[in-house]
């Protein structure tokens, strides 16, 4: 990442890469393709240990950031998670212990686990068709006496078959109400769906009269935009700083190919078409790293222009970064069409992190609605 680090951030980065390193090579990524988790507990509560879940929450609540901003921790940890196409639900953990921390709930027991890596939560935030678009919410929640009532269905839902609990973003009139929902709750249901990367696991949760006390309403009923607005920039973070670590692998990767390829008596690296290529791939690469960090600071600093940024780098990630990755798998020929080669590892983080918290199109269309009102004004 484009990102000025300080000594013990760089230590930081330094420490998660070779963890990443020796818990989950390319060998072990493999290896997780069958497995029903995508990643295993130990190496979960490792990086627990190491602070990949706690640099969100204070540390009143048993957090606390490497440097200024926990969310550029944050970043840095999950390009990281890019570079090396690591399983384990980053995102959707970080957003559920912040969120708990921010509204009071951060000394139970839960964000304890989530903190230690012993508990698993995750954000239920997208809908099924045709509630699937960016900023969508249909699933109702409403109040009947001293109980909340949920119906409706989230998807895609990361890691939502080895939770403990969901944080389910609702309707209640035209507000949004948040309500922390146990995974044996009665009429919760989780059924696995497909995806295309290798470790990460995501399921259809459907609730059917889910009945929980008011107590266990995070937040404000019917006034929780602003929340959720804020779970949204964080978890965008982390697919931006993501994509660009895989396209970072890919290209290293690609670059030392070309060049120790030889067609004709030279080098792949030596032919001109394969050069311009290789200088637009780097100014795609190098513009994501600068517009993930722009947003990134913008979101740590609560810059009204955070939105418009991290949208703008959703889309361009989203767009050029599949453009990158793509190029990468031709420049290496038909050895890289196939599952033995590693290229196609980080095309599927990248690819599913395009799809989740809005499609570069939907990101698109808010930078046309910001600007609209910005002209209506």
């Amino acid at each position: 990442m484009l990102l000025p680090m300080s000594a013990d951030q760089d230590l930081f980065v330094e420490t998660t890469a070779k963890l990443l390193d020796e818990l989950v090579p390319v060998g072990e990524l493999r290896r997780l393709r069958y497995d029903p988790a995508g990643f295993d507990g130990d190496y979960w509560r490792r990086g627990a240990e190491l602070g990949w879940t706690s640099l969100l929450v204070s540390p009143a609540d048993g957090g606390g950031s490497i440097g200024d901003h926990g969310l550029v921790d944050l970043a840095l940890v999950a390009y990281e998670f890019g570079r090396h196409a690591a399983p384990g639900p980053l995102a959707v953990t970080n957003v559920v212990a912040a969120t708990l921390s921010e509204t009071g709930h951060g000394g139970d027991g839960l964000v304890g686990g989530l903190l230690s890596g012993t508990s698993l939560a995750t954000w239920c935030l997208g809908e099924p068709r045709p509630g699937d678009r960016l900023g969508t919410i249909a699933l109702d929640i409403r109040v009947e006496g001293d109980e909340v009532v949920l119906d409706g269905a989230k998807r895609p839902v990361e890691s939502a078959a080895v939770a403990d609990h969901l944080l389910v973003t609702g309707r209640t009139g035209s507000g949004l109400t948040q309500v922390l929902v146990p995974t044996d709750t009665a009429g919760v249901t989780v059924a696995p769906m497909h995806s295309v990367d290798m470790t990460r696991r995501f399921s259809v949760v459907t609730f059917d009269g889910v009945r929980l006390p008011v107590s266990a309403v995070i937040g404000s009923i019917g006034s929780s935009d602003a929340q959720v607005e804020r779970q949204l920039e964080r978890a965008l973070v982390v697919a931006c700083a993501e994509s660009v670590g895989a396209m970072r692998t890919a290209f290293d990767m690609t670059v030392e190919w070309a060049f120790d390829r030889y067609s004709f008596g030279r080098p792949l690296a030596s032919y001109q078409e394969l050069k311009h290529r290789f200088a637009d791939m780097k100014t795609w690469l190098e513009a994501g790293h600068a517009v993930t960090g722009a947003a990134t600071v913008a979101a740590a600093d609560g810059s009204p222009d955070t939105t418009e940024l991290l949208s703008a780098a959703k889309a361009f990630i989203g767009d050029y970064g599949s453009a990158l990755l793509q190029d990468c798998i031709q420049i290496h020929g038909g050895i890289g069409l196939t599952f033995d080669h590693d290229v196609h590892l980080y095309l599927r983080r990248h690819t599913v992190d395009r799809a989740l918290f809005g499609t570069p199109a939907e990101h698109r269309q808010r930078l046309a609605d910001i600007e609209s009102r910005v002209h209506a004004a």
